[in-house]
């Protein structure tokens, strides 16, 4: 695997196979000295034009966890103020010769753009609305150490899916690994057409208790230019998940950072359900196994021997 740009680039084998290598890499969180030389003079570019707590620090640890040096680059403080364009500053960072780059912009797409830009390996921590593959991945990774295969469980999306990247990610991944979805929110919150990625479409939680896993999507503020719901309070009223809607066996998900309050009430949120922790926790592993395979795995092919052209008689 050259590049992870979407989820649905993945078949359901590679998933697995990511997956496991991450679950191999959970002994060397538990050891004292926390690393392995996996990509041991490697060079790993952080490239974060958004702000991030969660993603850009699981990334940093995964990255040195495995010995690569990191490169941290914000776009606040760079020349990005200056005027200089993604291109331009891919360019740039290009002529140092990083390995791999992970970026996160809020322009979908870019991601794919800068794989054409650069011969370094391409992470998608994030690209607008959107996609958010590892955020899937490491979600997939936490419920299967919670309930094994997700093989004919039953997942609802819950919130704001219309500018969501973790919601389309997800609905993908959760399908691949043989899950039924349905994303459930404010007909303004819910993309026409999201049918198309295999998912069922609700308006209500009538039916919540339905669900194995109930995936609450933070209210994105940052992403809203327009009035998609009358007010906070009222969304809450309707679609927060809280103790009276939350069955005691359902599993309880969060991308973070949670508005307690709004789409979680704080009772649920600290309750044994939520497995909000265990999902930071999936993602330094995760992305562990992420960096190895485009950087290890690339490796591995550019190594393996190449055919020979057929020979005359």
């Amino acid at each position: 695997m050259r590049h992870l740009l979407s989820i649905e680039d993945l078949t359901r084998d590679d998933i697995e196979r990511i997956l496991d290598r991450a679950a191999a890499f959970e002994e060397v969180s538990h050891r004292d000295i926390k690393k392995v030389p996996a990509l041991r003079g490697r060079t790993v570019l952080n490239l974060f034009y958004e702000a991030s707590t969660r993603t850009r620090s699981s990334f940093e640890l995964a990255a040195k966890r495995l010995s690569a040096d990191v490169v941290n680059f914000a776009a606040s403080g760079s020349s990005v103020e200056k005027g200089e364009s993604l291109k331009d500053t891919v360019l740039t960072l290009t002529a140092h010769s990083p390995d791999a780059i992970v970026i996160r912009t809020p322009y979908a797409g870019a991601a794919a753009l800068v794989a054409s830009w650069t011969t370094a390996a391409i992470v998608n921590a994030g690209d607008g609305k959107h996609e958010h593959p590892t955020q899937a991945l490491l979600d997939v990774h936490t419920l299967r150490q919670k309930l094994g295969s997700l093989e004919g469980r039953n997942i609802w999306i819950v919130g704001d899916v219309a500018h969501s990247r973790v919601a389309r990610s997800n609905i993908l991944a959760f399908r691949k690994m043989g899950a039924d979805v349905t994303v459930c929110g404010p007909p303004t919150l819910i993309p026409r057409g999201i049918e198309a990625l295999g998912c069922d479409v609700r308006y209500d939680l009538d039916d919540l208790r339905e669900a194995d896993v109930v995936y609450a999507l933070r209210m994105q503020h940052e992403r809203m230019d327009q009035h998609f719901v009358p007010s906070l309070r009222e969304y809450a009223a309707n679609y927060q998940i809280n103790g009276r809607r939350l069955g005691p066996r359902q599993v309880l998900m969060h991308p973070g950072p949670v508005n307690r309050g709004v789409e979680l009430s704080g009772e649920v949120v600290d309750s044994p359900q939520a497995v909000i922790t265990m999902q930071v926790k999936s993602g330094v592993v995760v992305r562990m196994g992420v960096l190895y395979e485009v950087l290890a795995g690339a490796r591995d092919e550019r190594s393996a021997p190449q055919p020979t052209e057929p020979q005359l008689a």
